[in-house]
């Protein structure tokens, strides 16, 4: 059917009430080069390639039909199926879906992106690996493998030798290789599963061995190298398992070739029904540097974090006279245009769905502290192979003066506003916390003149903030300067360095945004009205925020009870999208959210028990 009729029924649906099966309640599997998305029933209902931002093949994520048809997608169905389980192999991002059907037959399918060791260098190609496995009595599936290829706006051509399929697409050809019935993939007629199977999907090459074989032993390999990577975390003695899948769910979102983090696999998931609030998550954003590089250090991924450091470094040198932008392509590229596209009907039929992002023409000062708050822990951290020189630090000087220049001066905000300019207190805090670490980096590698012109710098803009910002009536730091509206960033106040925990002024700011941004257990980010309207769900990280502030101002009882409530929120793989209703706790916006992953990890080391107080 036409898009326009599609989107009618959904309308229907969703003026009646009801439905469409898809939610987030999905797994993460990846290899740090590409990511897929699978949900309960054993359907890859999203992954993009040859890489994060490329081409969706499987897109059934947007692009649901009502009556459950439609493209976009790879599933493996038990006929007659009852009940369906589904989980990650500890400690790895290997997700198993066990099905079982009315005459009590089950099957097994395990899902995996390779990644291990091999020939002296990390092997993860662009493959995902689905080994189908009879557990007992005499099980009945069928296949159905549906790419796309233009976001959606095509089915592929096919061809197909005696133990592969070639999906075709303009640029590229994605191959499925298997041990099954060819015939029965490309019919999507039914068969027995007598023992095992495996279906590869992956670029057009031959394989060589026998895929049982092959499959097989990567599993093993990639297993055994996740196992390796687990074990070498530093993790809180509390809530273990927690941010271990937090740390993997991390690193599933890193793109290991140039060291970006993005801030999501996924595009256009709504922040609230019908809102419109509909962003492309797969980019690296910078205001998301300084939590993640925090995150990784505290967690020990000191390679992970190196990569990323430099990638942010590569960023800086690139700067054209010092300008740095909210976001980045993966590949460090400045232009993501942004553009609606017309043929996928979106996330249960809620468009637009969006590609590209608009924020990397946006003014943001605040990106200018992110950088350098990020980039300080190679003149620190004594653990890296790189560390900071004069040569770096004449780089980060440039940034720091765009930072004084721009201290107090209108932007975007850290929210992003895209028709709203006005001197925002967040922003202008970032900018102080650039000139405050580049004097104590310069104290530490013996600048003693850069240290003393750092420190006026970063004196002269915290009186700024002190005057303009803080709103006596409300006895608290606005949004933004001359302001009475609050905003969830402020609680940061202590976490950047700004204020000491028993500054006054911190413990007033942090009441009144518990007065005016709290609802229930989740603080909102702002509550008056943007571009969009006025916000109706709660920003996930800003809770965890709220968490840090309750632990520095030693209300550490409140702090646990607010994490225990949020880490009931997840997902039964526990994984957390960008935003949470209030109401119904159910999870809207990009998934899987790095920024919410992040927040977890923090939470979870700032309350833990000491591993030596713990026994």
């Amino acid at each position: 059917s036409s898009i326009h009729e599609r989107l009618k029924i959904c309308d229907k649906f969703k003026n009646e009430g009801l439905y469409m099966k898809n939610s987030l309640d999905l797994g993460l599997i990846g290899n740090c080069q590409i990511g897929a998305l699978i949900n309960e029933q054993g359907e890859i209902v999203w992954c993009c390639l040859p890489r994060f931002d490329g081409d969706p093949v499987f897109c059934s994520l947007l692009n649901e039909h009502p009556d459950g048809e439609g493209s976009g997608y790879c599933t493996v169905e038990l006929l007659d199926n009852i009940s369906t389980e589904q989980f990650y192999i500890p400690n790895t991002a290997v997700i198993v879906t066990r099905m079982t059907d009315k005459h009590g037959a089950i099957i097994e399918v395990t899902d995996f992106a390779p990644r291990f060791h091999q020939y002296g260098r990390m092997f993860m190609p662009m493959m995902i690996i689905r080994k189908l496995r009879r557990i007992h009595g005499t099980p009945r599936i069928c296949v159905r493998v549906r790419p796309m290829y233009e976001y959606g706006s095509h089915p592929c051509s096919v061809t197909h030798g005696s133990h592969h399929i070639r999906y075709v697409a303009p640029g590229w050809v994605l191959r499925l290789t298997t041990d099954v019935s060819i015939t029965a993939v490309l019919g999507e007629t039914p068969f027995f599963l007598e023992d095992t199977a495996t279906i590869i999907l992956g670029p057009d090459e031959t394989i060589p061995d026998a895929i049982g074989e092959l499959s097989r032993r990567f599993l093993e390999e990639t297993i055994a190298n996740w196992h390796d990577w687990v074990r070498d975390l530093s993790i809180p003695y509390e809530w273990q398992d927690e941010v271990i899948r937090a740390a993997i769910t991390l690193k599933l979102n890193t793109f290991e070739d140039t060291g970006a983090i993005i801030a999501a696999v996924t595009t256009s998931i709504p922040e609230a029904p019908h809102s419109g609030r509909n962003w492309d998550y797969r980019y690296c954003w910078l205001r998301d540097a300084y939590f993640v590089v925090n995150a990784l250090n505290r967690l020990s991924t000191t390679n992970t974090m190196e990569r990323y450091l430099s990638y942010l470094i590569n960023l800086v040198a690139g700067a054209p006279h010092g300008l740095i932008q909210p976001v980045y392509g993966i590949d460090g590229r400045a232009h993501i245009h942004e553009l609606e596209l017309q043929n996928l009907p979106g996330y249960r039929g809620m468009g637009p769905v969006r590609v590209g992002n608009q924020a990397c023409v946006q003014v943001q000062h605040d990106v200018y502290g992110s950088a350098i708050l990020a980039v300080a822990h190679v003149f620190f951290d004594r653990r890296l192979a790189h560390r900071g020189v004069h040569n770096l630090f004449t780089r980060l000087e440039t940034l720091g003066e765009m930072a004084f220049n721009f201290h107090n001066q209108p932007d975007s905000g850290p929210w992003e506003t895209r028709n709203i300019l006005r001197i925002n207190t967040f922003s202008s805090i970032m900018c102080w916390a650039a000139c405050d670490r580049l004097a104590k980096i310069a104290v530490h590698i013996g600048l003693t003149q850069k240290a003393v012109y750092w420190r006026k710098k970063a004196d002269q803009i915290h009186a700024t903030i002190c005057a303009r910002a803080w709103n006596e009536k409300k006895q608290a730091f606005a949004g933004f300067f001359e302001g009475d509206a609050l905003d969830a960033t402020l609680l940061l106040l202590h976490d950047i360095g700004f204020l000491p925990a028993d500054d006054p002024r911190f413990a007033k700011t942090v009441a009144a945004i518990e007065r005016e941004l709290k609802r229930g257990n989740y603080i909102f980010r702002y509550v008056e009205t943007d571009d969009f309207g006025i916000p109706e769900n709660a920003f996930v990280v800003c809770t965890c925020w709220y968490i840090y502030a309750l632990a520095a101002l030693n209300r550490t009882d409140e702090a646990r009870d607010l994490f225990a409530h949020l880490l009931s929120k997840r997902n039964h793989h526990g994984l957390l999208a960008e935003h949470i209703d209030p109401r119904t706790g159910e999870q809207w916006g990009n998934f899987v959210q790095t920024y919410s992953m992040v927040g977890l990890i923090n939470s979870a080391i700032r309350l833990s028990k000491r591993w030596d107080s713990a026994f």
